[in-house]
């Protein structure tokens, strides 16, 4: 994600707010060099063991780096780590806000400080579902209006929300569904069985992809996600809460690489 995307969704969510409105003002001019998100199919199997992934860093920096020429390179680094964690802090600060919980909010939460996820865990009928939660800031929602200029809407703006649900049953075969949040309805992207015993997963057979599928079992498909708790009505509470974790996380990662180039 640019720092200009920062800095637009810092003034977008500033609508409400004239001490974030200044402070997405004063971060506006900083630049940055985005990586492309990384495909959904592939976060899944990474997340277990890597926080690399699918959001792309930015810089905030309030300030232009002191000439390279007075002083160390070091030392200019350090101080626009500084001045950019000055401005992190503030946007985290003045965004704070409780997050109520959706209503009978079935699942555990598990949020590992250094993780680009989260996990939303419950027990089902004897089967344990999990739900792996990527917030994507280099890609907005479609606000299918793009020609209105409703990308100029601030209430409108909205990070993509993507999951991975896996259903396992003690024994036997793990369900996965690939979805992705929006604005009118949670969407499976792709649906697999897979076999935990099998030693060649790269040649196994995980069905069709879900878009050929008939129309009756797709939805029926998407009714078994609903019982099981994974339904739209989480879109709003999940894009607040990832955007806080973001955040933070940014925070921290700004903080330990001062704590490194100190050393």
């Amino acid at each position: 994600m640019s720092s200009a995307s920062l800095a637009a969704r810092l003034l977008r969510r500033a609508a409400n707010s004239p001490r974030l409105s200044t402070l997405a003002r004063r971060c506006a001019h900083s630049s940055a060099t985005s990586r492309p998100p990384i495909a959904l199919h592939r976060l899944h199997a990474a997340s277990a063991s890597s926080p690399s992934g699918i959001t792309a860093r930015r810089f905030l920096a309030s300030q232009s780096p002191v000439s390279p020429s007075k002083i160390s390179a070091d030392e200019n680094l350090r101080r626009v780590i500084d001045s950019e964690i000055e401005c992190a802090v503030e946007s985290e600060e003045g965004s704070a806000q409780q997050i109520d919980l959706p209503e009978d909010f079935p699942f555990e939460i598990i949020d590992n400080p250094g993780d680009q996820s989260i996990v939303l865990k419950r027990e089902f009928a004897g089967q344990t579902i999990k739900a792996t939660v990527y917030t994507n800031f280099d890609a907005e929602e479609d606000l299918n209006n793009e020609d209105s200029g409703a990308e100029n809407d601030d209430d409108q703006y909205k990070p993509a929300v993507q999951m991975v649900v896996t259903i396992e049953k003690p024994e036997g075969s793990i369900l996965e569904f690939e979805c992705n949040f929006n604005d009118d309805e949670l969407a499976i992207e792709n649906m697999r069985m897979l076999n935990r015993d099998s030693n060649d997963k790269e040649n196994l057979y995980e069905g069709p992809p879900f878009s050929i599928l008939d129309e009756s079992l797709q939805k029926s498909l998407h009714r078994y996600l609903e019982v099981r708790g994974i339904k739209h009505s989480l879109h709003d509470w999940l894009t607040d809460y990832m955007m806080g974790k973001d955040e933070k996380e940014y925070v921290v990662w700004l903080k330990n690489m001062r704590e490194f180039i100190g050393k």
